[in-house]
């Protein structure tokens, strides 16, 4: 997709070259575009999050690590990135997710006359640090956001200014698409991978096809289309067509489709994942050298980095992984494009920062059970016994969210190397709560200690917080892998 109105989009390209990424182009139909009619656009994001875990596990069960690093385009981003980053508190993977709808090469084809490149997609894949969950947050093209400056590939700095979050990508490269997001969300992204129109087709291709479901019959010429109703298996030209027509599949606007993209990119997965694939040799090959020649990667993502992280992600199944949009409402200025709706989607960003581990062993089986004590008739005095400011103030405001009842003032106490749950023998149940919340700080019986609540000492090593088994699921809405693709 480019820059324009997708309106004025059709199946094989986009029809207004526009040289200029926040130029507008003007509307064919006339009529004022809904405003929920514009929230996300998934292309060749689709195919992505599941090659990458396909990609790292296959590459150590098929033992072919030489052969297929060799096809994936890699890039130096340190530099271009600099070090003003939000910091990583945690775990957990962040893969920038980015679709290109440049013309060159094989994807000439896709709108002649077109230049440069733009991020035709741009979709957010977090992994939970004890890869148990996943979940893709799609970044509409057309938002409305604050670029910062960027360093160019080849030298020189583009200035921050105020456009649409795809100028970002044709301004600069991925890496300012990197930056902006960071920027915006707060949340520290760790990689980046991107694939243009070829690329989507080619990795559709050595899955032999993906399952959609259709209403009813289309026969689109634009989108050179033309599919029977009912469950099917789509390929190549045919694919790219489903997820790109606009017309035919819906009313001309964006919902619909968005809805077909996340379902699409749900079959990707399912079919990526099953065993038709992961235990057939030949198709798990065919299937990763179509990745790796499809896709470039920032220079620390190698398959070396991908077989680590595959090790993590053996225990997750298709359905533990969504796809959900980044909330948006309408940009004022201009019905064409849209704006953040920051009072939902900053919900979202911290949720996904604060996505931290689960405690490291599960509670003894055999040892007596206790009576549960309420977050909220849990005191807790805070003391600060040397460790980072930053970290304290953290755990505090999360320990509030979580519904303790936690003192304003941190008081300040002599320094200790470790961080402990201090209590009197009265406030036990109260310690063993915050103690499931703060696994890693020792418990430590003091008889002199007020029996009106728990100390949280938080000394050099800090502490950890055991992930808020509601966090993510706050996260509504989305598309998951299994669905019922006829619904």
């Amino acid at each position: 997709m480019s820059d324009t109105d997708p309106r004025n989009e059709d199946a094989t390209g986009d029809t207004a070259a526009q040289n200029t990424p926040v130029e507008p182009a003007s509307e064919q139909s006339g009529r004022r575009r809904k405003p929920w009619t514009r929230k996300q656009k998934v292309l060749r994001g689709t195919a992505i999050g599941a090659a990458l875990v396909v990609l790292a596990a296959g590459a150590g069960a098929a033992g072919l690590y030489y052969d297929l690093r060799s096809g994936i385009k890699q890039k130096d981003v340190k530099d271009q990135l600099g070090t003003d980053r939000p910091q990583k508190l945690n775990k957990s993977l962040n893969i920038l997710l980015l679709g290109s709808d440049t013309r060159e090469g094989d994807n000439s084809r896709y709108g002649a006359g077109m230049l440069g490149a733009r991020s035709d997609t741009a979709i957010l894949l977090h992994l939970s640090p004890n890869r148990d969950q996943a979940v893709g947050i799609s970044f509409p093209r057309d938002s409305m956001v604050k670029i910062p400056d960027c360093k160019k590939e080849k030298g020189g700095t583009v200035p921050a200014q105020f456009g649409m979050l795809n100028a970002a990508f044709a301004y600069a490269g991925p890496t300012c698409t990197w930056k902006t997001l960071e920027s915006l969300t707060g949340i520290h992204i760790d990689h980046f991978v991107q694939v243009d129109f070829s690329g989507f087709k080619r990795m559709v291709d050595a899955l032999d096809g993906v399952d959609i479901c259709l209403d009813k019959p289309v026969n689109d010429p634009r989108a050179e289309l033309s599919l029977p109703a009912g469950k099917q298996t789509v390929k190549g030209e045919q694919a790219l067509g489903y997820v790109r027509a606009r017309y035919s599949l819906g009313d001309g606007g964006d919902l619909g489709r968005i809805e077909r993209q996340q379902k699409f990119m749900a079959s990707v997965v399912d079919k990526a994942t099953s065993g038709e694939v992961l235990t057939d040799p030949a198709k798990t090959y065919k299937f990763l050298k179509a990745v790796t020649k499809s896709v470039t990667t920032d220079d620390e993502l190698d398959l070396g980095a991908m077989k680590k992280l595959a090790e993590g992600l053996k225990g997750m199944s298709a359905g533990q992984v969504r796809f959900v949009t980044v909330p948006v409402k309408d940009y004022a200025p201009d019905p064409n494009r849209v704006q953040w709706d920051m009072d939902l989607a900053k919900p979202m960003f911290e949720a996904i920062r604060h996505d931290n581990d689960l405690p490291a062993a599960p509670p003894d089986k055999t040892a007596k059970p206790e009576q549960a004590v309420a977050p909220k008739k849990v005191k807790v005095t805070v003391v600060d016994a040397g460790g980072k400011r930053e970290l304290i103030d953290r755990i505090v405001k999360q320990l509030g969210k979580r519904g303790f009842d936690v003192a304003e003032k941190v008081e300040k106490g002599s320094k200790s190397s470790v961080s402990q749950i201090t209590y009197a023998p009265a406030a036990e149940g109260q310690a063993t709560a915050l103690a499931r919340v703060v696994p890693n700080a020792e418990l430590t019986a003091d008889g002199k200690a007020s029996a009106e609540g728990v100390r949280l000492v938080i000394g050099e090593q800090g502490v950890r917080l055991a992930p808020d088994p509601a966090a993510l699921n706050k996260i509504q809405g989305g598309v998951k892998p299994g669905q019922n693709l006829c619904k």
